[in-house]
């Protein structure tokens, strides 16, 4: 089949790559000229596509990285897998109507078409479905399939991949999902139909909110917990011994990526605005969740007077750029949050992260033509931020170091040897030198 997937980020990209790998011939749009121009020299920005899977595609023509319009024609599958961010609260929705209206386009009778991009209940249908309608003359159902089918990568995760991880797929007829069952089943070991659309953009949103919360409730306690006295790092690993009843969350700096900090947002949106009501537990888990870089200074700003020095004209090392270990995803990272409190404070801020490459940095928000420019809660943190490395000299020049991601990467215990003080937010070290969050 002819194959297109729309966004070429961390969920286009690996689904693109393995469409090309089971036989299909795929087309990776996305009109950011920057990713392009990186694929088609077989360089990926994407940890799970290393080059050595990319380059033999690209050799063989299997996969088209593209920004040309032209190259969507003709497509037999196509998937939406573009970015959903929030704008003051409210979905943007903007990148996914733009692929629709360039799918419609090129829409033709016995096509299929999927959506990937995380987003409210009822969005396949009610805005995808009529986008679709309109611009190719076709009806849903009768003229061609459509679907929805979640995303579920998980950046820096080892084990689960997109084969391996069960994919829950819909359509809103029943060949329709037959069809896009039939496709994802090429890719995956397991599919996990359910009965309509609206389910599965539910199950994606269900997933992360039950993230969200769990969190939340840990980081409230890690602040309760330190005001009391209490280590709640011991309590945790004391809990997770019980066998059934209990899951295992720890606290940390603050949420980011898109997931978290975004997808629970569009659940309650679209329940505030369909019922009328609020959904308090989302709303709760943000404000907690996004107050945890301040919990951070506080605790840093304590510390720091304790050994008689005061945050204004502390040199403070920054651990992990990124949102999470081992990836090199900096979007909506709690340290740039930390680091903007401390330098109103008047600290002296560096960052180190081996994963976040300074000058490569490539937002999803860009994807569909939006420059992170149109809206600061979209800038690149790396256009700010001192950038340096964990060099034992960094170390001991510092007068605080605060882990806030935990890389593989970082020589932690040449963290504990030279640093004078560390702010630990991921429980990873241990001596006289060192806090726990």
């Amino acid at each position: 089949m002819h194959v297109v997937v729309t966004g070429q980020g961390y969920v286009g990209l690996p689904l693109a790559v393995r469409a090309a790998e089971v036989g299909h011939r795929v087309v990776g749009y996305d009109v950011d000229d920057r990713r392009i121009n990186r694929l088609a020299v077989g360089e990926s920005y994407v940890e799970a596509v290393p080059a050595e899977r990319l380059r033999p595609l690209l050799d063989s023509g299997a996969y088209l990285p593209s920004a040309e319009p032209g190259d969507v024609t003709g497509f037999d599958f196509a998937v939406i897998t573009v970015p959903t961010p929030l704008r003051d609260g409210v979905p943007d929705l903007s990148y996914v109507e733009s692929s629709a209206r360039l799918l419609a386009q090129h829409l033709r009778p016995g096509a299929t078409v999927v959506l990937e991009s995380t987003t409210y209940p009822g969005t396949t249908e009610e805005l995808l479905a009529p986008l679709l309608e309109e611009g190719s003359g076709l009806r849903v159902g009768e003229d061609f399939h459509l679907g929805y089918s979640p995303e579920r990568i998980d950046p820096g995760n080892p084990r689960w991949r997109l084969e391996n991880t069960p994919k829950v797929v819909s359509g809103t007829t029943t060949d329709g999902l037959a069809t896009v069952e039939g496709f994802y089943g090429q890719l995956v070991e397991r599919t996990v139909p359910v009965s309509s659309c609206k389910e599965a953009e539910l199950t994606k949103l269900l997933e992360n909110t039950f993230r969200h919360v769990n969190i939340a409730l840990v980081n409230e306690l890690a602040v309760f917990a330190y005001d009391l006295g209490i280590d709640l790092w011991e309590a945790i690993d004391a809990a997770s011994t019980k066998p059934f009843g209990f899951l295992r969350f720890t606290p940390g700096p603050g949420v980011g990526g898109h997931c978290l900090p975004i997808d629970p947002s569009y659940l309650s949106w679209r329940v505030e605005r369909a019922l009328g009501r609020p959904f308090r537990f989302v709303e709760l888990a943000n404000d907690v969740n996004s107050h945890m870089p301040d919990h951070v200074v506080r605790r840093l700003g304590e510390a720091l007077n304790a050994r008689r020095l005061s945050v204004k004209g502390s040199r403070v090392l920054l651990l992990g750029l990124a949102y999470k270990k081992n990836t090199g995803d900096a979007r909506e990272t709690p340290t740039a949050r930390v680091a903007e409190l401390l330098t109103r404070m008047g600290a002296e801020v560096r960052v180190a992260d081996p994963h976040v490459v300074a000058g490569a940095h490539d937002p999803e928000q860009v994807a569909l033509g939006r420059r992170a420019a149109e809206h600061d809660r979209y800038a690149d943190p790396l256009t700010t931020l001192l950038r340096t490395e964990a060099t034992p000299e960094e170390l001991t020049a510092a007068d605080a170091v605060v882990l806030l991601v935990d890389h593989d990467e970082f020589d932690h215990e040449a963290v504990k040897l030279y640093a004078r003080y560390v702010l630990d937010c991921r429980n990873r070290l241990s001596g006289p030198n060192v806090d726990a969050l």
